[in-house]
């Protein structure tokens, strides 16, 4: 039986009992949820970067969306108020549509 000891999706466990296989879960405390979501986020932008193709990197981009969706329930907060910072950021800081690359700044 192949060991995985990593955060899965919720219903992950109804498709694996739809193929008639045993598995063993466990339901992780709210600390090592937190870890094991900052693992995942950590194991699907390192899928990212080696995705191949823009459907591929979609998926990937899906993938960590739906973990910075978990993060932010665990560090008490909600998606709305996420967004919310984000504009305001964008408001203040601007965006990175314009593709600005800083080379340098003169030092005093």
């Amino acid at each position: 039986m192949p060991t995985y000891n990593k955060l899965i999706r919720d219903r992950i466990p109804e498709i694996i009992k739809a193929t008639g296989k045993d598995f063993n879960t466990t339901t992780l405390s709210d600390f090592e949820y937190k870890e094991e979501l900052q693992s995942k986020l950590k194991e699907e932008l390192q899928e990212y970067f080696e995705a191949d193709g823009d459907s591929h990197s979609i998926e990937e981009l899906a993938d960590i969306l739906e973990l910075i969706h978990a993060l932010t329930t665990v560090h008490h907060s909600s998606y709305e108020e996420l967004e919310q910072v984000r504009k305001e950021k964008k408001e203040k800081r601007g965006g990175f549509e314009e593709k600005i690359y800083l080379i340098d700044v003169e030092d005093e």
